[in-house]
């Protein structure tokens, strides 16, 4: 994957997609937690999902899911994917994106790189292993997020 910024900048200032489903259903959502890098000797990236949204039921059913970048052009589309959800309409179309259906999973056309990811392990975060500060920041009425990590099995352009 060829970076325009730095990679610890890449999911904090550039967002992107998690879509998981099929092309009959799915749902896709912006996060802006995760990372790239390698674990078991493969290429992965890792995302971290709440169990209240609607996109985690998709991660858990599916064993594939994409993680898609877009141009700076799309960030207005990227903020209404991450603060309405896919239970009360078509968020995606709402948004203006065109789902591109893959093989095993979805993206849109207007992304600029999708990494297309088979989900390898997740784990649901404990808040007992975290600082307080943390919790009270985040987990004082939701859940802890998810981490779903998949292996890049599929850079797309």
């Amino acid at each position: 994957m060829e970076l325009k910024t730095d990679i610890f900048s890449l999911f904090d200032r550039e967002w992107a997609l998690v879509t998981a489903g099929t092309w009959e259903r799915f749902n896709t959502m912006t996060v802006s937690w995760g990372g790239a890098g390698t674990l078991w000797g493969k290429s992965v990236v890792t995302v971290y999902v709440k169990p209240v949204r609607y996109t985690h039921g998709f991660l858990e059913e599916n064993d594939f899911f994409t993680v898609s970048f877009f141009p700076e052009a799309y960030r207005k589309a990227l903020l209404l994917l991450g603060s309405e959800s896919g239970r009360d309409g078509d968020k995606a179309a709402k948004a203006g994106l065109t789902p591109k259906f893959l093989e095993n999973a979805v993206t849109f056309e207007e992304a600029h790189t999708t990494l297309l990811c088979r989900k390898i392990y997740r784990q649901d975060m404990d808040t007992a292993a975290m600082p307080e500060k943390v919790v009270s920041a985040f987990y004082k009425t939701e859940a802890p997020h998810t981490m779903y990590i998949g292996e890049v099995e599929e850079i797309i352009k």
